[in-house]
C-alpha cells in the first residue's frame, strides 16, 4: 500500500495540479464575495450570509469540477500507452491501486478545503463582519470533505473506463444537476453531488437531525464501498484497452 501511495505522488510532481486546487477555490469565493458585495442590502447574518454565497458556488460547482480534474489526472498515465495492463500485472492488488488513488485525491481536496475556509476567513475580515469566526464552518468544510470521498470514487471509476480526460468532467458537470434536482426533492441523502450540497450547508444551515446525520455518514460510506467495488471489479475481469 505504501508502495502504491508513493506510485501516486511521484506521479503529481512537477505537474500543476497544484495550480487547479488553488485557482478553483479563489474564483468561487471571488464570485460569491462580489455577489455578497451586491446584496449585502438583504444578506444580513454577517458570517453565514457571506458563508451561503461562497459556498454556493464552490461546493455546488466548483468542487465537484475540481475533484473530477483530480480523479482524471491520477489515472491520466494508466490511459496512455496501455499502462493499464501494466497495472494489472504488476505485483499489486488492484484494491491498493484503488485505495492509493482515493487516498491521494481525498488529500488533494483537503487541502483544497483548507484554503478555501482560510479564504473565507479573510474574506469575513475584509468585510469587517460582525461577531467570531462560526465555529460551525470546521464542521462543514471537514463534513464537505467526507462527502467529497463518495465523488471522488464515483469518478475514478469513471477515469478507469472512460480514456478521455474531458469526458469525466463534463459527466461531473451533469451530475452537479441532477444532485441539485434530488436535493430540492428531498433525495439528497441517496446520491453522491447531493450528499456534498449537504455536507457543507451549501443550500441550508439547519442542523441535521440525528436521522439525517445517520443516513449522512452512512451513505457516504455504502457509495465509497460500491464504486470501489465496481473499480475493482472492472480492473480485475474486463480488459482494458488503452491507447
Amino acid at each position: 500500500m505504501k508502495r502504491s501511495v508513493s506510485a501516486e505522488w511521484l506521479k503529481l510532481r512537477h505537474s500543476r495540479i497544484g495550480l487547479v486546487l488553488a485557482v478553483l477555490p479563489i474564483i468561487s469565493l471571488l464570485i460569491g464575495c462580489a455577489n455578497y458585495y451586491f446584496n449585502q442590502g438583504t444578506l444580513q447574518n454577517g458570517w453565514y450570509s457571506l458563508w451561503t454565497q461562497v459556498s454556493l458556488f464552490y461546493g455546488e460547482f466548483f468542487l465537484p469540477i475540481l475533484i473530477a480534474i483530480c480523479c482524471a489526472y491520477v489515472c491520466r498515465l494508466e490511459n496512455i500507452n496501455r499502462n493499464w495492463n501494466m497495472v494489472i500485472t504488476s505485483p499489486v492488488s488492484v484494491a491498493s491501486v484503488f485505495i492509493a488513488k482515493l487516498f491521494v485525491v481525498s488529500i488533494l481536496i483537503l487541502f483544497s478545503q483548507t484554503l478555501f475556509m482560510g479564504l473565507y476567513w479573510i474574506a469575513g475580515i475584509l468585510f469587517s463582519l460582525p461577531g467570531a469566526f462560526p465555529v460551525e464552518i470546521l464542521g462543514w468544510i471537514l463534513r464537505g470533505w467526507y462527502a467529497s470521498l463518495s465523488i471522488i470514487a464515483f469518478q475514478l471509476c469513471l477515469s478507469l473506463r472512460i480514456r478521455s480526460f474531458a469526458t469525466p468532467i463534463g459527466i461531473s458537470l451533469c451530475a452537479v444537476f441532477i444532485g441539485l434536482g434530488m436535493y430540492i426533492g428531498k433525495l439528497g441523502l441517496f446520491f453522491p453531488f447531493s450528499l456534498l450540497t449537504i455536507g457543507m450547508s451549501v443550500l441550508s444551515q439547519d442542523k441535521l437531525v440525528v436521522l439525517q446525520n445517520i443516513l449522512f455518514w452512512s451513505m457516504n460510506m455504502a457509495f465509497v464501498i460500491i464504486f470501489a467495488s465496481i473499480f475493482i471489479h472492472q480492473l480485475k475481469n474486463k480488459d482494458i484497452v488503452s491507447s
